[in-house]
Formats: C-alpha cells, sequence, structure tokens
C-alpha cells in the first residue's frame, strides 16, 4: 500500500533528522513553529497524499488521453496551491 510505504519513508526521514540535530522530537527548539505546524497537518497531509496519487495517474496517462492529463495536472496545482497555503510561512 502506497500509503504504508510513504509513512514508513516519513518515519525514517524523521529518525534520521531527530539523529543528526540530537533532540527528542523535531522542532524541538521552536514550539510555537511545532505547534503551527501540528495545527495545520491535518488538512495539509491529506493534500499530499493526494498528489502523489494525481502524479502516479499523470505519469500512467502521459500521451495515451490529452484531456485526461489536462484535467490531472489541473487537479495537481490545485493541491499544490492547497499546500502552499496551508503551509504558509512554515515551510
Amino acid at each position: 500500500d502506497l500509503g504504508v510505504l510513504l509513512r514508513l519513508r516519513l518515519q525514517r526521514a524523521i529518525a534520521a533528522v531527530i539523529d543528526v540535530t540530537g533532540h527528542q522530537q523535531l522542532l524541538a527548539d521552536n514550539p510555537v513553529l511545532r505547534r503551527s505546524i501540528d495545527v495545520r497537518n491535518p488538512y495539509v497531509d491529506p493534500i499530499n497524499l493526494l498528489q502523489v496519487e494525481l502524479l502516479r495517474r499523470l505519469r500512467e496517462a502521459r500521451d495515451t488521453n490529452a484531456e485526461e492529463t489536462v484535467w490531472l495536472r489541473r487537479a495537481l496545482l490545485v493541491t499544490i496551491n492547497g499546500v502552499a497555503a496551508g503551509m504558509r510561512n512554515t515551510g
């Protein structure tokens, strides 16, 4: 399952950052930013998963259906804007 694979990769990346920084958690030295991100993640995370699926479909649809490709690109751009809006000044 793609979701499981992505979560495992994220967990490994987080563990590596924590190991390098020596902190107990991400952004341990910036609790205000950490709280801000924690509040936004429930809204941004599903959009990120949708982006992965749209990218997969876009790659599969390449040159096979021009109309579908146009719609997939539009949907992908909407998710990019959604993540940018959700991240605001944090990312």
